[in-house]
């Protein structure tokens, strides 16, 4: 069982509002894993203000430990995770204007689908 799984998001945040490629996502999930992370955890947005689509089929061969994958499941993302097929896919229905995710997967509300 995974006991540390590290959101990299506000890394790829920080990369974004630097421009090019520092700090190197790439090279973050590489250490975390090195220095004893048991997992790798992102949520790309469709306005990829922080996670990039890119970076996370750029991550499928840098992972080795568990790769989280988290998201509103819309068209888009379910592409995605059908596409990387990462050990994990975590449902965050947030909406596209929210600023973070503020609530888990309502599974009563959302039943149907």
């Amino acid at each position: 069982m995974t006991k540390l799984s590290v959101n990299i998001n506000k890394i790829a945040t920080l990369r974004n509002a630097r421009g090019g490629n520092v700090p190197d996502l790439l090279q973050v999930a590489k250490n975390i894993q090195e220095y004893g992370g048991q997992g790798i955890t992102i949520h790309p947005r469709p306005d990829e203000r922080h996670i990039r689509y890119q970076d996370a089929r750029d991550l499928k061969s840098i992972v080795y430990t568990e790769y989280n994958i988290e998201g509103n499941p819309e068209g888009k993302f379910i592409d995605l995770v059908l596409e990387i097929q990462p050990t994990q896919v975590t449902l965050v229905p947030d909406a596209v204007d929210a600023i973070t995710s503020n609530a888990g997967w309502d599974t009563i509300k959302h039943h149907s689908f």
